[in-house]
C-alpha cells in the first residue's frame, strides 16, 4: 500500500508534536479571527483573502489533521462570533471547505516534499480555489443566479489574496523555520526551507 508509509509519518509526527501544533494552531486561528477585522475594516476584506493567509501558513508548520482542523473550525467560529463570513448565504460553510483544503492539502505537500515551499503552496491555492470555484458554482446555483458568472467572479475577485499568499507565505515559512527554538524545529533541529 503506498500510502502506508507517509500515513505513518503523519502520526508519528502528530504524536511527537501535540503541544507544538496546538500553541502554534491557535496562534493561526487568532490571526484568522482578526486579520479579516483589520481588512474589512478598509474595505480589503474580500480582495485580500484575509481569513484564508493564517490558515494555510498554518498548514506548513503543523501536522495536517492540525491544519485542516483549524481550517474547517475558524471560518465557523468567526461568523458566531463576528456574523462574518455570513451563515447565510452559507459563505461560512464555503470559507470552512476552503480553509479545510487549503490547510490540509499544504500541510500534506509540504511533508512530502520538505523542504521545498513552492510545490506545496501552489498545490494548497490551485486546490483551494477549485473547491471554491466548484462551490460557488453549487451555491450559485441552488440560489437561482448565474453559476459561471458568480463563479468567475468570485475567481477574479480573490487575485489580489492569491497574490498576497504567494508573496507572503514563503517569506513567513522560511523565516519561521531559520529561527532556533523548540516551536519551529522539527526532530529538534531548525530546517533549511528552501525555495526551488
Amino acid at each position: 500500500m503506498p500510502w502506508a508509509g507517509l500515513t505513518s509519518v503523519f502520526e508519528a509526527e502528530l504524536e511527537a508534536n501535540k503541544l507544538r501544533s496546538m500553541v502554534i494552531s491557535a496562534a493561526m486561528a487568532a490571526l484568522a479571527l482578526t486579520l479579516p477585522l483589520a481588512f474589512h475594516a478598509v474595505g480589503l476584506g474580500d480582495k485580500f483573502l484575509p481569513m484564508l493567509l493564517p490558515l494555510l501558513l498554518n498548514g506548513f508548520l503543523v501536522p495536517l489533521p492540525w491544519a485542516a482542523l483549524v481550517g474547517g473550525a475558524v471560518p465557523w467560529i468567526s461568523a458566531l462570533m463576528t456574523g462574518m463570513p455570513p451563515l447565510y448565504p452559507p459563505v461560512a460553510l464555503l470559507l470552512s471547505c476552503e480553509g479545510m483544503i487549503l490547510g490540509g492539502v499544504a500541510a500534506a505537500a509540504y511533508r512530502a516534499t520538505r523542504p521545498r515551499i513552492w510545490p506545496a503552496l501552489l498545490l494548497a491555492i490551485v486546490s483551494g480555489r477549485a473547491v471554491s470555484f466548484a462551490l460557488t458554482w453549487w451555491l450559485a446555483r441552488s440560489l437561482g443566479l448565474p453559476p459561471a458568472l458568480a463563479s468567475l467572479a468570485t475567481f477574479a475577485q480573490s487575485l489580489p489574496g492569491v497574490a498576497l499568499q504567494l508573496a507572503v507565505v514563503p517569506a513567513v515559512v522560511r523565516a519561521l523555520l531559520k529561527r532556533k527554538g523548540m516551536l519551529f524545529a522539527y526532530d529538534g533541529k531548525p530546517e533549511a526551507a528552501s525555495l526551488q
